[in-house]
């Protein structure tokens, strides 16, 4: 039987994700108090309905109830009842954002604001995410690339570093990330804008594309700075990073650093890293 344990941030994709299972013929319970694990698990292996695959969500929600994780989780290891934990994360602004939308309180924020409850939360949640097998960073993944990455995980079975990586165009004339770890400033190269007939495409277009990548220094650029990421990943992992932004600048944002992103991108996927694409400033 498989079984996954479902926890991380409240407002971070944990309903979404367990829908997503129940698509792919997951038996899902929702907020399940973590002391009920062992007896719910056993249910589920012993039952005659041929249950073999569950996930149960277990978070903050369960409130005093949620000290119990640890002791449950050990309990299913003497069982030999064998699980995997994937956590949802979500940057906090991206939080603060989608409780003002949704006009709800966070589970922790009952007498203090919506951050304080998110700041709780996170020192409550440090050491299950130490321990999680997978985590997913949502905060700019919207519900189709949620379930991409939850399909690569439990139903192609590929194994994935545990490592979110954000590539990210941007226009220095709109400012640099402020959630950027890498930082590289394509303006030395080419600019497409000043071309009459590709000023009004962007590095999403393969005619600006090749015009970018067609000069030996975008060449001998991209080859490096590849090599460079490469290198540093595997660094970034052993540290316990969970989530990296790579920014990729030009002046503004919509032919040179989407190019070379899509670039970036492509290669990082192409060698089982979890990469989430996003070109911030092509539409201004």
């Amino acid at each position: 039987m498989e079984f996954v344990i479902i926890t991380g941030m409240s407002g971070a994709g944990k309903s979404q994700t367990i829908k997503i299972l129940e698509d792919i013929n997951y038996y899902c319970m929702d907020n399940m108090p973590p002391a009920l694990l062992p007896n719910f698990a056993e249910l589920c292996k012993s039952s005659s309905n041929d249950v073999y695959k569950v996930a149960v969500v277990a978070d903050i929600r369960g409130g005093i109830f949620f000290k119990d994780l640890f002791n449950s989780l050990d309990e299913l290891k003497n069982k030999g009842i064998k699980y995997r934990i994937l956590f949802l994360d979500t940057s906090d602004d991206e939080l603060v954002k989608r409780y003002k939308e949704q006009r709800r309180p966070h589970p922790l924020s009952t007498t203090g604001t919506i951050i304080d409850g998110i700041r709780e939360e996170r020192i409550s949640l440090d050491e299950v995410k130490k321990k999680s097998d997978y985590i997913i960073d949502t905060t700019n993944m919207k519900i189709g690339r949620l379930k991409e990455e939850l399909l690569n995980i439990f139903v192609q079975g590929n194994i994935s570093f545990n490592l979110n990586i954000t590539v990210m165009s941007f226009g220095y004339k709109y400012g640099i990330p402020q959630d950027s770890d890498l930082v590289f400033d394509v303006r030395f190269l080419p600019n497409p804008f000043y071309i009459e007939e590709l000023k009004n495409f962007t590095g999403n277009d393969k005619n600006v594309q090749d015009y970018v990548m067609g000069f030996e220094t975008t060449t001998i650029f991209i080859e490096k700075l590849t090599d460079l990421i490469i290198f540093l990943l595997p660094h970034y992992i052993k540290e316990g990073k969970s989530n990296l932004v790579i920014s990729i600048g030009c002046t503004g944002g919509k032919h040179r650093s989407v190019a070379i992103s899509n670039y970036i991108a492509s290669t990082l996927g192409g060698k089982n890293y979890r990469v989430l694409l996003n070109h911030r400033d092509v539409e201004k």
